[in-house]
């Protein structure tokens, strides 16, 4: 059962990663605004998306770690 716990950690940090930079590329394209509007929608779906993923992944180890304590 550790196991799985260690690999939705291993998870959790890509997805952490991948959300930060969503994140990033989001507020850079708002910065960069009125330049790129049509990307406003394609942007903010990938963004919702990667942290759509975290949270699930957050849950899913909760839920793990509560298994172990059984």
């Amino acid at each position: 059962m550790s196991d799985d716990i260690e690999e939705i950690k291993a998870q959790l940090k890509k997805l952490s990663a991948r959300a930060t930079n969503q994140k990033m590329n989001l507020h850079d394209l708002a910065e960069e605004l009125p330049v790129d509007w049509p990307k406003i929608m394609t942007v903010a779906q990938e963004t919702h998306d990667a942290y759509k993923a975290l949270e699930e992944a957050r849950a899913a180890l909760k839920e793990a770690e509560a298994k172990v304590a059984g």
